[in-house]
This record gives structure tokens, sequence and C-alpha cells, in this order.
């Protein structure tokens, strides 16, 4: 492997064409110099440079290794900035996962704040459930999660509600219960439902089931779809109704689906569900400090 430092001394003579000058641009003295060539060419088994009492002149192979040295020497010097950016939180990348996220109009504000403000900074955004942006993180293979409540256990991982939405009930349009803008979950006991699969976000899978239970029934389940858009097209073929965040309603729009509001079933009883942010926090990312920082934790509703 060639040093730098003799890159830069072979540049200063070819550049020069004269030992001496090139000693005094690079501040030493001529022997040194002159043993630092012979000690490069006896590196690389060809002549560099042609010397004799009348001139200096580089050969053809030291032509061409002159070009070389520009390029490994300009490379160096690049790659030895772009870390320089990585380091301060300038430049790198940045790799989201998250559930949809077309509806979260502050979440959508923030990545295009990032963006503008970091120009330089790659994001990458990954659409998937819950279970898997857990597993991302866990594994290393993404620096922050938007998802429901952590569906793994991790004492590595750090979770922070971003904000709230409601759960609506999705009806298909010419359904007789879904007259009134809000309804009575217990009016839908005896209706079949449609549900993600558990494996996919157990805590999200749960709070659903435990609002139907609160409601005096245990949702009688006839079709799974892993995304909303094909569970909100199975309401609409009339496989069933089904129980959805509020930001589906905006996102995901269908003639024959409406959506409404569910009944306050009692106090204690929560019909909304929450966003949070997940990373781990051994990871010391600048870009993901940077990125956190601009999150607003204290947001209570997705609009």
């Amino acid at each position: 492997m060639i040093e730098t430092r003799l890159l830069q001394q072979f540049i200063a003579v070819a550049e020069e064409l004269h030992f001496h000058r090139a000693a005094i641009r690079l501040h030493m003295a001529q022997p040194p110099l002159s043993q630092a060539i012979n000690r490069l060419e006896e590196k690389l088994g060809f002549v560099l440079l042609v010397r004799d009492k009348r001139e200096v002149r580089l050969t053809a192979a030291g032509h061409a290794f002159l070009q070389g040295a520009y390029q490994t020497l300009q490379a160096l010097n690049q790659g030895t900035e772009y870390a320089r950016e990585v380091s301060r939180g300038l430049a790198g990348k940045l790799t989201v996962t998250a559930l949809s996220i077309v509806g979260y109009g502050s979440l959508l504000n923030t990545f295009r704040q990032f963006k503008t403000t970091f120009p330089k900074v790659q994001l990458v955004i990954k659409e998937m459930p819950s279970l898997h942006q857990a597993q991302a993180i866990a594994a290393g293979e993404a620096d922050i999660a938007f998802m429901r409540t952590l569906p793994i256990a991790s004492s590595f991982l750090t979770s922070r509600l971003l904000l709230t939405e409601d759960i609506l009930l999705a009806l298909p349009i010419d359904h007789p219960k879904g007259v009134d803008k809000d309804v009575d979950l217990r009016h839908f006991a005896e209706d079949d439902f449609v549900f993600t699969p558990q494996a996919l976000g157990s805590g999200y899978h749960q709070q659903l089931i435990a609002l139907c239970e609160a409601a005096g029934f245990y949702p009688r389940v006839a079709q799974e779809a892993a995304q909303l858009h094909t569970l909100i097209g199975l309401v609409a073929g009339g496989f069933g109704v089904a129980l959805v965040p509020e930001t589906v309603a905006q996102s995901v729009r269908h003639d024959s689906v409406m959506y409404r509001k569910i009944r306050p079933l009692s106090p204690t009883i929560d019909t909304r569900l929450g966003l949070y942010a997940t990373w781990d926090m051994r990871n010391d990312s600048p870009l993901l400090a940077r990125f956190t920082s601009m999150l607003d934790f204290s947001e209570t509703s997705a609009s």
C-alpha cells in the first residue's frame, strides 16, 4: 500500500520537474525527497521519472501514475469531508420505518422539514407493520420507527408517544346501522369483522379486541388483511365491518365504505390509538439525534 505522503511528494516533483523546487514547496530537504521517489519506484516496480544533470521528466508510466495519484488524493479528500459531515449529522443515511403515513400530516411535515434542512442526507422510508418495524430496529436495519405499542420486549428500545387518533368503525355504505354519524359498538355484536393479523401488531390487535369485549362481545373475525387498503376493500365487498385508525378515513377513501365514530363506552375504555416513535437507545447516530429533535412529542391528535 502506497502512503499518501509519497503520492504528495511525487505530485510535487512531477509538477515542478525539479527536485530542489519541489523540496522547497514541500518544506523538506532535497536528499530525503530523492530517496522518497526512489522508494516509490521500488514499490511500483517501474520508473516514474527520468533524471539527469540537465532535466527531470516524466516517463509514460509516470504520466499515467500522476493521473491516478490526483484521483486517489481527490477521492481521499472527498471521503474525508463526507465522513466529517456524517460525524456532524449533516450527511449520511437515515432509515425510517412506519405504518402508512399518508394521513399523518404533522409527521409528513417533519419529513419535509428534515429533507429541506439536511439536503445531503438520504432519507429512506419503508412502510411495514409494527412487528416488522420493531424487528428492524432491534436488528439495526432501521434508525427510527413509527408504530403502535411496542410488540416485542426489549431493554434497549425506547418508545415515545407522538400523537393519538380516534378508532373508527368502517362499514359498507349500505349498512343499516350506519345512519348516524356516530355508532354504539354494542349494536355490532352479531356482525362479521375484518381484522389485521395479530402477529403483525399484537398490541394494536389486542386494543381492538378489548374495545369489543368492553362492548360485551368478542368479535367474529371473518377475514384478515395485512394491508389497510385491502382491509377496506374487504369491507366494501361486504365481508364485514372493521375497526380502523382515524387516519385511514383520510387516506383510504372508497365509495362503498363509510366511517363512523364510536360512542364512548365508559370513561375507562380508551377509543383512541397512539402512534409511537421508537428507536434503539444504543444508536449514537448524529442524524437520529437531529431527527428526533424535530419531532413534536406534545401533539395529541393526528391532524
